[in-house]
């Protein structure tokens, strides 16, 4: 049975990972003792209910669990399981925002701040660190970004293609999205929503697009945009990064950026299989 150990710095987005396994098909549970490890795998496998394997998430709230950890895991391996460690990292900075947002306190003690959280959690769990099989930094992926890396991950995909490419458009007036590997500004474009017939519309509609591409600018800025990204994803692709975010602005990220976030995904799907797009302030344009 495949038995997937989930661990590393809290705020990382190991709950994400674990949802998304658990929707997969997984077994999960979380925090279990590390004493019990053995003794629950053995429990499942003698159920005879069908699961593609088990999920045990055991990090820095189990204050125990870092008393044979490894002893556990050679007892798993012993009984003829694979056992994979996935720990989940990402950069401290992200790690502080990320806690701000939520407004939760660290969970290795009460009265030190998340910064020295942080600090205390990353010496203690860093023997678990080196024995894993694959860490992960979360901290260019969004929610969902990390969801679909981690089913590729498990169904095999990875290997393949381990690039996912995420084109976005969005609004300036609703702020830079902080994710973005790379951002275009086309509201040097003629707007369509000075154009009273197609104020109401969006970039995906035909008389919408048809006034943004059949443009003299917009031709000029594709014949130099889309040879550039197919520059760069295979170099981005050979220096192991597996997500990509392209963000194309315009003002109000209804029409212009729309369009050209629509061009630019169609473009890139001819190399690149997994290549999402999405519209991040489509329905704000217009407020």
């Amino acid at each position: 049975m495949r038995i997937i150990v989930i661990s590393g710095m809290s705020g990382s987005g190991k709950s994400t990972a674990v949802r998304a396994l658990e929707d997969e098909g997984y077994y999960c549970i979380d925090n279990l003792p590390v004493r019990l490890f053995k003794r629950f795998v053995d429990l499942i496998g003698k159920s005879g209910e069908t699961f593609k394997g088990i999920v045990l998430v055991a990090d820095i709230r189990g204050r125990e669990f870092f008393k044979g950890y490894e002893n556990a895991f050679h007892k798993i391996i012993g009984s003829g399981h694979t056992v994979e460690i996935l720990f989940f990292d990402a950069l401290d900075d992200v790690l502080v925002r990320r806690f701000s947002e939520t407004r939760r306190r660290h969970p290795v003690d009460d009265h030190c701040s998340v910064t020295e959280g942080i600090s205390i959690e990353r010496e203690r769990l860093s023997g678990l660190r080196q024995l894993a099989t694959r860490v992960i930094d979360t901290s260019e992926f969004t929610v969902h970004q990390l969801k679909e890396f981690i089913l590729r991950f498990v169904r095999g995909e990875e290997k393949d293609n381990p690039l996912i490419v995420e084109v976005q458009s969005f609004g300036f007036k609703y702020g830079l999205p902080l994710e973005s590997s790379i951002v275009m500004d086309v509201r040097f474009l003629p707007n369509p929503f000075f154009v009273p017939e197609l104020k109401e519309g969006s970039g995906l509609d035909d008389q919408v697009r048809d006034y943004v591409l059949d443009n003299v600018a917009a031709a000029q800025f594709m014949d130099y945009f889309f040879p550039l990204l197919d520059m760069l994803l295979p170099a981005h692709r050979k220096e192991g990064k597996s997500y990509l975010t392209i963000s194309i602005g315009c003002t109000g990220g209804r029409h212009r950026s729309v369009a050209i976030a629509e061009a630019t995904g169609i473009h890139l799907q001819e190399q690149w299989p997994m290549v999402r797009i999405i519209h991040r302030d489509i329905e704000k344009g217009l407020r």
